[in-house]
């Protein structure tokens, strides 16, 4: 079995690496407790561990795989900490799937990304399919690591309206990759490989650069009013040079901060709420606008939420899809506009498509 953490480098950069160290000792000794004495289990580096189960065929491995996922998916304390992480297993047969331990361990690996790009938190069994899989991932990976120096990386532009009638108000920035060979690769494909890698801040870096370049460039052609957003992926969120990088980007490109939005989503910016504070209010002081993203949809504390310094929070395209049909998030929209009403905070619609109607 080879098992990586899902989770684990948010906690490395958001807590600092003697945290991530001691998660890891937990995560070690839960590992130890779940198996049988004859069994190994051997951190092999990073967050990765590899286990060798004797003697137990496809059902055996089963309850092994989900007995240590449910050792790993209940909630640690460390350092004063409540961490959540889980576990992606990929589990290989010998010797049906490797008769030495070079395959069965380059095989158990291919099952163990397998079961990532599942949903992660799962178990998968290797299959003979899964190679090809695992070698376009490793060759989407070495392409991505040189998108950025070849400029095969542009921002599409989404605007936004002032309801019901416009006019647009901004636009938010969406990243697309030009893959010379594989055409227009969406924000799905690559940036969730992107954060794995730790190639996400790099590319946040270039978005942040390209979108103050084209406000600056909107500015000087008289669209004066136009706004930037950016989103920040959590692992940009918690980096320590943040609020330097947006300041120099800004003084960089002319930009007057009242232009450019950084947007973070709840669950992010509730990961750890008195450090996000500390963070969004840096950028608040800074005057840069602050959007809180998929409102709704992760941890929301209204008692938290009247200390951030948000200027927006943006509804989920999820509640806003079904607004015509379904009474239940007609209720929740409504709910929100009044919370902005009420604290002053503007509200952004995602996914609207259709015209106004009474509401």
């Amino acid at each position: 079995m080879f098992m990586d953490l899902d989770g684990f480098k948010v906690v490395n950069d958001a807590y600092g690496h003697q945290v991530g160290d001691r998660l890891l000792v937990q995560v070690a000794q839960r590992l130890a407790a779940a198996v049988r004495a004859r069994d190994t289990v051997a951190r092999v580096g990073g967050d990765e561990f590899v286990l060798l189960i004797p003697d137990e065929g496809a059902a055996g491995a089963s309850a092994v795989a989900s007995r240590l996922l449910a050792a790993i998916g209940a909630s640690f304390d460390v350092a004063g900490h409540d961490l959540r992480i889980s576990a992606s297993i990929g589990i290989a047969l010998c010797p049906a799937d490797g008769a030495c331990a070079h395959d069965a361990l380059m095989h158990a690996d291919a099952a163990m990304y397998h079961a990532k790009s599942l949903g992660r938190n799962a178990f998968c069994f290797f299959d003979a399919s899964m190679n090809e899989n695992m070698q376009g991932q490793l060759q989407l990976t070495q392409d991505l690591r040189t998108a950025i120096e070849r400029k095969q990386l542009v921002l599409h532009y989404q605007p936004q309206f002032a309801a019901p009638d416009g006019p647009i108000t901004g636009v938010e920035a969406l990243v697309r990759w030009a893959h010379p060979t594989r055409g227009l690769v969406g924000p799905d494909e690559f940036i969730p490989l992107a954060e794995k890698t730790g190639l996400i801040v790099p590319i946040g870096e270039w978005v942040l650069d390209e979108a103050c370049r084209q406000i600056r460039e909107w500015h000087d052609t008289g669209a004066f009013g136009w706004n930037v957003a950016v989103n920040l992926s959590p692992v940009q969120f918690s980096h320590p040079q943040l609020t330097a990088l947006v300041r120099d980007t800004l003084a960089r490109h002319r930009v007057d901060p009242r232009h450019l939005t950084i947007e973070v989503t709840e669950s992010a910016a509730m990961r750890d709420v008195e450090a996000s504070l500390r963070i969004l209010q840096s950028l608040h002081d800074m005057g840069v606008r602050i959007s809180i993203d998929d409102f709704g949809t992760g941890y929301s504390s209204l008692m938290y939420l009247k200390r951030l310094p948000a200027s927006e929070l943006k509804i989920d395209r999820g509640f806003v899809r079904e607004l015509a049909h379904d009474a239940e998030d007609a209720a929740i929209v409504s709910s929100v506009v009044a919370l902005e009403q009420t604290l002053g905070i503007d509200i952004v619609a995602e996914g609207v498509e259709t015209r106004k109607r009474n509401f």
